[in-house]
């Protein structure tokens, strides 16, 4: 073991003591350096965190294009990555367009060159973001010389913002020149007052109240409205008003377009801004105000004559108004009204007179009832089916000012001829189904509109044809193959066609092919429809035809009757003649004298056959005249000579009546052939009718005129106008010798016989 010195051991101790403290220093200094990077990278980890909750990103673009950014700038550009240069920004279906890539590289040229910041704004193509650039060169710690830091800012929400903003602005300035423009046109002074309660704005009302040249005249000089002495001043009253932070009111005197009127001058404060203000002429209001309660008077004077009741109440739910049907519809007074009661103390009393529903809760319906004062849909209607009976109808119809404005009307009246009509309806249609007659009614365009079970039984039309309303063609068409000749079916449509265009009625007939005979017309309807109606005739047409056979027999048997009277009354006149012609030479004594008894036979004798010859001729003219035979005896007639004796023999029984007999006889009249007593038979029983129907102080003419072909006798009249019934024979005369007979008559005008005879 080797001893060391003190000097050695001095010397060691000490270097073991410098190696301590080197190596005290040493982790000193290592824990302060650890500490140190421990800050750093706390400090590093903030800054990044830092970054990365920025509202900005730092994009770094180096002098040789190359950039550093964080990838959220990826996200921004919609692009996959963050291009490695600037130039890489631009592309079709991200980042920048062309234009913008090409301007950012312009503007980080220029920075770098002269060190000029730039601001941009733009627009990226893979998103809707819009993105503002800010860039300028970069300090020296981020890079090498020559780098710039452009910090770009997500300005999306920033610029919607800034276009709400300018559209708030926009729509501000245009509301601001609307109410200018609204101010100038009002009819009525306004004003604006500054801070200083000086004038500021004021329209052209003012203006020309003020008798000033413009509102810049107005302002320049400061002229008030209202005069300076006339109560409170203008200034004062403005001040008064911002002071108090209310509107004031008050009325003046002030002279307007040179007119001296009553004003009602508001100040509405305006906080910070001052004081508006506007003048209302009162001489206007007060005339308005009077317009108003004549209208309403009038209103009110008009609602009294109506036949509906009519109630009206204000905001407070009073009654302020009721017409007298209302009054009387509900059985209240006058007195009561006066009162203005509430709505639900009228509904109260409404009940209490019986003219409201029967209602098991009546607080319950009053609180339905109140709720039309606000009502929001407007008008409601109700139908009120009263005790007694009677039917009321209820309009409620709330008001702007939040009044209530009721409406009844008793429709009881209507309600009852609507049930009487629904009744009438059905019994109408009840009896229109079961007439006996088949009976269609078509509409004016010839469809069939109404039809009863007769009709489609008669015709055998479907339901399903029916009920599609065919026109009259389609049923012409469709009856035709059931007609004996179809061609009737034509008449059909012509009929309905002539009743609904041409307003005529018109019928026929038509026969079935199973033997049915059917009597039809068709008529003209009110509202423009036609009714054709079909009766069925097949019974009378077969007992026509019965009877038409048995008359035909027996005009023959009375032919032969008349026949063999006539053969008989000839056949007797024979042997007649005989008889008178032998019991005359025997009375004459041809046969030697006979005694006076014989004489007296043979008188007898002569007078019976005289007396058997006039019944024989009075037989054979009446056989004669119902087989229409000609019995008239030929002769020339004067009918000048006739005519005078009739008119000498009626003259009197005229004048006995105080008739006035008129006769006129032209020559030309002339003569006829004919048989005279019965041509005078005919006029006088002519005259005799006409002086028997015509009144007392009446007028009676007897005319006659002729001509080469014939003669015409006109007997007239201005009597009641009836045709007489017994001038058959006076007609068989005139026929017998070939004439005419005509009789008119028109009632109360009179009546007019014409006989026409041939030469």
């Amino acid at each position: 073991m080797i001893a060391l010195t003190t000097t050695q051991a001095t010397i060691a101790g000490v270097v073991l003591a410098i190696w301590l403290c080197a190596a005290a220093w040493a982790v000193v200094t290592g824990l302060q350096m650890r500490e140190r990077a421990e800050f750093v990278t706390d400090q590093a980890d903030r800054l990044a965190a830092l970054l990365e909750s920025a509202p900005a990103l730092p994009l770094v673009v180096r002098a040789d294009g190359r950039v550093e950014a964080q990838a959220r700038l990826a996200d921004w550009l919609g692009l996959p990555r963050v291009p490695t240069f600037i130039a890489d920004f631009a592309g079709k279906d991200a980042g920048l367009s062309e234009t913008d890539a090409g301007t950012l590289v312009a503007e980080i040229s220029a920075a770098q060159r002269t060190g000029k910041p730039f601001t941009l704004s733009m627009r990226a193509v893979g998103s809707n973001r819009t993105l503002l650039l800010r860039g300028s060169p970069a300090a020296s710690g981020l890079g090498a010389r020559g780098s710039v830091i452009v910090w770009i800012f997500d300005a999306t929400e920033s610029q919607a913002e800034i276009g709400r903003l300018g559209s708030e602005v926009t729509r501000l300035a245009r509301a601001f020149a609307a109410l200018s423009q609204l101010i100038e046109a009002a009819p009525i002074p306004m004003w604006h007052r500054g801070p200083d309660l000086l004038l500021t704005l004021v329209n052209r009302a003012y203006v020309e109240a003020v008798d000033a040249t413009d509102a810049d005249d107005v302002i320049a000089r400061g002229l008030e409205l209202v005069e300076p002495g006339t109560g409170t001043s203008p200034l004062a009253a403005a001040a008064a008003a911002r002071d108090a932070g209310e509107t004031r009111a008050r009325d003046v005197p002030a002279t307007i377009n040179g007119q001296r009127r009553s004003m009602r001058v508001v100040d509405v404060p305006l906080g910070e801004s001052g004081v508006a203000g506007y003048a209302l002429d009162n001489d206007e209001l007060d005339r308005a105000r009077a317009a108003f309660r004549r209208f309403a008077d009038t209103q009110r004077d008009t609602l009294d004559r109506l036949s509906a009741g009519v109630a009206q109440f204000d905001a407070d739910r009073t009654l302020s108004f009721c017409n007298l049907p209302f009054q009387r519809m509900f059985g209240i007074k006058s007195e009561w009204i006066a009162d203005r009661p509430e709505f639900d103390r009228v509904l109260e009393r409404m009940r209490e007179a019986g003219r409201v529903p029967e209602a098991r809760d009546f607080p319950a319906w009053k609180a339905e009832r109140r709720s039309w004062f606000t009502a929001v849909g407007g008008a409601e209607e109700e139908a009120w089916l009263l005790p007694g009976g009677a039917h009321l109808r209820v309009l409620a119809q709330p008001l702007p000012d939040g009044g209530l404005l009721l409406v009844f009307e008793d429709r009881t009246e209507q309600i009852q001829l609507a049930s009487a009509r629904d009744t009438l309806l059905r019994v109408r249609e009840a009896t229109f189904d079961n007439l006996f007659e088949a009976v269609g009614v078509f509409a004016s365009d010839g469809r069939l509109h109404l039809w009863n079970n007769k009709f489609r039984d008669v015709w055998g039309f479907g339901d399903e044809m029916l009920a599609s309303h065919p026109r009259v063609d389609t049923l012409a068409e469709n009856a035709a193959s059931r007609l004996t000749n179809p061609a009737r079916a034509a008449l059909i449509r012509d009929l309905v066609r002539g009743a609904t265009v041409e307003r005529k009625s018109r019928g026929g007939r038509v026969a079935f092919k199973d033997g049915r005979h059917f009597e039809f017309a068709a008529v003209p309807l009110p509202d423009g429809n036609a009714l054709f109606a079909m009766l069925d005739i097949t019974d009378s047409r077969r007992v026509e035809r019965v009877l038409r056979e048995r008359a035909d027999a027996l005009l023959a048997a009375d032919r032969m009757k008349t026949a063999f009277v006539a053969n008989m009354s000839y056949e007797l006149r024979t042997p007649l003649t005989s008889i008178g012609g032998f019991a005359e030479m025997l009375d004459k004594g041809y046969a030697g004298e006979l005694t006076e008894p014989s004489r007296g036979y043979v008188k007898a004798i002569v007078e019976s056959v005289g007396t058997l010859g006039t019944m024989i001729d009075e037989v054979l003219q009446t056989t004669q005249d119902a087989a229409g035979l000609d019995s008239v005896d030929r002769e020339t007639v004067d009918l000048l000579q006739i005519l005078d004796a009739v008119a000498a023999e009626f003259d009197a029984t005229a004048s006995g009546k105080k008739q006035e007999f008129i006769t006129d006889f032209e020559p030309a009249v002339g003569r006829v052939e004919g048989d005279a007593k019965r041509l005078r038979a005919a006029i006088a029983a002519l005259l005799e009718a006409a002086i028997a129907t015509t009144q007392p102080g009446g007028r009676i003419l007897l005319h006659a005129s002729g001509t080469p072909d014939g003669a015409m006798i006109v007997v007239s009249d201005n009597g009641p106008g009836t045709t007489a019934d017994d001038m058959h024979e006076v007609r068989q005369i005139v026929e017998a010798h070939g004439g005419t007979f005509t009789q008119m008559a028109e009632a109360g005008q009179g009546t007019a016989t014409k006989i026409e005879l041939p030469r």
